[in-house]
């Protein structure tokens, strides 16, 4: 490491408490740190703002933050606030202070005690403002949300459009542009924008390998299809996004009348129950939101365990954002749409009262929803395509799509790539996809005419496929690299020279046919939804109530017990003696000693008033922990040895040997680690992140994590939970 790379690591850790960056993270400080423009696409959750934040709290003078979202710069102000004994290292300034509060953030940009100054557009244009920060030291202007410059962006606000002007006025200040979503258009619109076509660009992959992609029809029964699909998914977090008002209330009410907890979330409802919707949710007393887009904004919930879109979305960029909020923790993560095309014709609608640009793009936009609901390939490598990114076949997550698990028919469509090719290579690349296959099937419309396509030898030579098959295999060819639509002229499709050795040597092109969304396929989906969770779901209720009650007599949390999985897998195998329930996954003899006599309990007269037929041996799963080791590791703690030395007489690295430590403690035997827990936290951090395990819901390191928000680094935390479980219930 060089000693500029030792420093931002150094301020890291006193900054954020964090020992390393994350991905791209190091090279844009870097970047900004040199004064260079920088322009950052990375996905929610890369850990964006920590981009602008560490270089803005190393250099001289006040970073200005422009965002538009009010409450999201309130969060991060308090954020910075908290990492620092001074209140005025991070402000606001927008129309709801007060003339005192103005004058109190004046003085504090002066004094150079001010870092961060976050601002809302509309802020920026205020003549005195911008007098004042032409009269003040600046490190750097930072653009987050940068999509809103663009009007290809899914979110596009007018009033970003002058940000470069003003920035121009403040002096040779470099500009860094952030997005959590931007495709090649978008890309190219912002830096246009904000004149910085020198800018280093930094890309992060869109791929989300845990996220399970799935489309299926809307039809009438969709009501009761969303209700068995959040049973199937019992007591996981989820979120339903519908385009009115009024379908979210609805559906919110069928869902509570089929006993699922819910509650509606839209801009219609006022401030104070919005919130309340929210907590609920984040704190876990309510499973599922039924909402509009204006629900999510912020929202940091990390196991959001299924995504549902009741309605099809305007743009493939909402789409992926809005997906985007499942599986933060990189755990499960299922991403349902229902599509049919009444639903697009709605859209479309709802676009003929705007102005003729606007309506080009909003149609180009929903094209590509259309598109992707459509089509019958790899949804990943669609998605991926269309943020400009490429996606090979093996890649990370490349089964978890409905597509690629059940592949539809494939035919050879060699010849008929040949005859597309061509066509756009003779028509001179003028045409979007409507009108080359228009040309291929021989259909005129006003276009076609203007440009007497109509009248060339080719025009009808692909007749003898239809409409739907050559916009298939149009799709299935641009992804593949043959064709590609201008950035300039969105939507018009060109030849590449991928595409050009193609016509010259053709190899063979197997095209999957597009899906036909009929709205009389209710059978299909009932079929197709069918549970893949085979532990009885009514016993797992039955045991997590009394999971609640043991804990409750005991005092303590009701992971301490048993955790989930060993809960699902009793309801699996159904043991009614303590021998059986040792096998039970991540149960140990000490375990099921201390608290299994009241759950067999359960479970056997649950068996018999149910006639339940039992598998007849209980499938031995073992723990992972292979015995000799566990012996080792459990004989040499007793002597106090320190867990390093344990580790390498094992050939483990810390982190295998911390995960073996965690199986034994969790099977119910006790490891008493204090002699090495004491060396790294004193008692007061001891005390606190005990208090945290002692009254929190779960026992995820992850949560526990984001609570401490960089107090403690992921070792410290799980160690903690080892002697936490240990002392209290084992």
């Amino acid at each position: 490491m060089s000693s500029n790379e030792i420093e931002i690591h150094k301020e890291l850790k006193k900054y954020f408490g964090f020992s390393q960056f994350k991905g791209l993270q190091e090279q844009v400080i870097t970047s900004i740190l040199n004064k260079k423009n920088t322009f950052v696409i990375m996905p929610t959750g890369g850990g964006k703002s920590l981009c602008y934040q560490l270089p803005a709290l190393i250099q001289d003078g006040t970073a200005i933050v422009v965002s538009p979202l009010i409450a999201l710069m309130k969060n991060q102000v308090d954020a910075i606030r908290s990492l620092s004994s001074e209140n005025g290292i991070a402000h606001v300034l927008n129309s709801s202070l007060t003339k005192t509060e103005i004058a109190q953030v004046k003085k504090d940009i002066t004094s150079g005690l001010t870092k961060l100054l976050y601002v809302a557009p509309e802020s920026l244009t205020k003549e005195e403002y911008v007098a004042f920060l032409q009269s003040v030291s600046i490190s750097f202007v930072a653009i987050d949300e940068a999509h809103c410059i663009s009007e290809w962006g899914h979110d596009f606000r007018p009033e970003y459009r002058n940000l470069k002007n003003i920035i121009k006025q403040l002096g040779q200040v470099p500009i860094i542009g952030l997005t959590a979503t931007a495709t090649p258009k978008v890309q190219e619109d912002i830096l246009k924008n904000l004149d910085m076509s020198d800018a280093n660009t930094f890309k992060a992959s869109f791929n989300r390998p845990n996220l399970y992609y799935e489309v299926r029809t809307k039809t009438k029964s969709i009501e009761s299809d969303i209700i068995r699909f959040i049973k199937q998914h019992k007591g996981k977090s989820g979120i339903i996004y519908c385009l009115s008002r009024k379908k979210v209330e609805s559906i919110a009410e069928v869902l509570q009348v089929n006993g699922i907890s819910a509650v509606p979330y839209h801009a219609g409802l006022d401030a104070k129950t919005r919130a309340k919707h929210q907590d609920m949710f984040l704190m876990e007393d309510v499973d599922v939101v039924v909402a509009t887009i204006a629900f999510g904004m912020g929202i940091d919930k990390p196991d959001v365990r299924f995504v549902i879109h009741h309605d099809i979305p305007k743009s493939l960029e909402s789409y992926y954002q809005e997906t985007g909020r499942a599986g933060r923790d990189g755990g499960e993560g299922h991403c349902l749409a229902y599509y049919s095309y009444k639903d697009v014709e709605k859209l479309e609608k709802f676009m003929s009262g705007k102005p003729v640009a606007e309506q080009e793009i909003g149609f180009a936009l929903l094209q590509e929803v259309v598109a992707y609901a459509e089509t019958s390939m790899s949804r990943r490598k669609f998605l991926l395509h269309y943020f400009g990114e490429e996606f090979p076949d093996d890649g990370d997550g490349a089964d978890m799509d409905d597509n690629v698990r059940n592949p539809k028919n494939k035919i050879e469509a060699k010849d008929q790539v040949v005859k597309l090719l061509e066509i756009v290579r003779d028509t001179k690349h003028i045409y979007k996809s409507k009108e080359i296959v228009f040309t291929l099937i021989g259909r005129i419309n006003a276009v076609i005419k203007a440009h007497k396509t109509d009248v060339q030898s080719f025009f009808g030579s692909g007749s003898d496929h239809d409409e739907k098959y050559w916009m298939a295999l149009l799709r299935q060819v641009l992804v593949s690299g043959y064709l590609s639509k201008d950035i300039e002229t969105y939507g018009v499709v060109k030849i590449t020279q991928q595409g050009l050795d193609f016509i010259k040597k053709p190899v063979s092109f197997m095209m999957s046919e597009d899906h036909e969304y009929s709205e009389a396929d209710d059978e299909s989906i009932v079929a197709s939804s069918k549970s893949s969770g085979t532990s009885d779901e009514v016993l797992t209720g039955m045991l997590k109530e009394l999971r609640k009650k043991v804990a409750k007599k005991l005092g303590v949390p009701p992971f301490v017990v048993f955790q989930d999985p060993s809960l699902e897998d009793m309801a699996l195998k159904y043991p009614i003696t303590l021998q059986e329930l040792f096998n039970i996954h991540g149960v140990g003899e000490g375990k099921a000693k201390k608290y299994g006599g009241e759950f067999v309990a359960l479970i056997s007269r649950y068996v018999e008033d149910n006639d339940i037929i039992r598998p007849d041996d209980l499938v031995v799963k073992s723990t992972g922990v292979n015995s000799a080791n566990k012996l080792y590791i459990i004989q040499n703690i007793d002597r106090k040895l320190p867990l390093s030395d344990i580790a390498s007489a094992k050939g483990l690295t810390m982190d295998a040997l911390i995960k073996e430590m965690e199986q034994i403690v969790y099977s119910g035997t006790k490891l008493n680690i204090k002699y090495w827990v004491d060396d790294m936290l004193d008692d007061d951090q001891q005390e606190e992140i005990h208090d945290y395990f002692m009254e929190s819901e779960s026992d995820k390191i992850e949560d526990a994590l984001k609570e401490f928000d960089g107090d403690y680094d992921i070792d410290e935390l799980r160690l903690m939970r080892i002697k936490f479980i240990s002392e209290v219930a084992n």
